[in-house]
């Protein structure tokens, strides 16, 4: 049995195809989807997604989003899905050199939202940092 797969970002749909299973990092731990899984829907955290697709194992790393499952599809939605050659481990870097600095500099009024969305940038590229280091070695 195969499970229908889309990853859409903001910019553009990165994927849609029929894949074996699908592995996505949860707000709360791995989850692990096949075919015929039980519907849900999911938040979503920085991390690597991986799929078996055509008998190869592919792995990306997103952002945060959501994820909702059916029996026989999953829809993955996040701000960002890139795949090891697309990471530029330089720019990753300063991104979060950039958001760490600007949380450091906020002060005790800050908003919420900035600091969410600041945090939310840290986690994508070092996501993204570590993902792109693994597979190197």
């Amino acid at each position: 049995m195969a499970l229908q797969l889309d990853i859409v970002t903001p910019e553009k749909k990165i994927f849609s195809d029929t894949v074996e299973n699908v592995y996505l990092p949860g707000a709360d731990g791995e989850l692990g989807i096949l075919p015929e899984h039980a519907g849900l829907v999911t938040a979503l955290k920085a991390g690597e997604l991986h799929y078996q697709y055509q008998g190869s194992r592919v792995t990306l790393a997103i952002g945060s989003g959501f994820a909702e499952v059916s029996q026989k599809k999953v829809v993955v939605l996040t701000d960002s899905a890139l795949g090891e050659a697309e990471i530029d481990e330089a720019a990753a870097e300063a991104a979060i050199k950039r958001a760490e600095e600007q949380l450091a500099s906020m002060g005790h009024d800050a908003d919420a939202e900035d600091i969410a969305h600041l945090q939310s940038i840290i986690a994508q590229a070092a996501a993204a940092l570590h993902f792109k280091r693994r597979t190197r070695h």
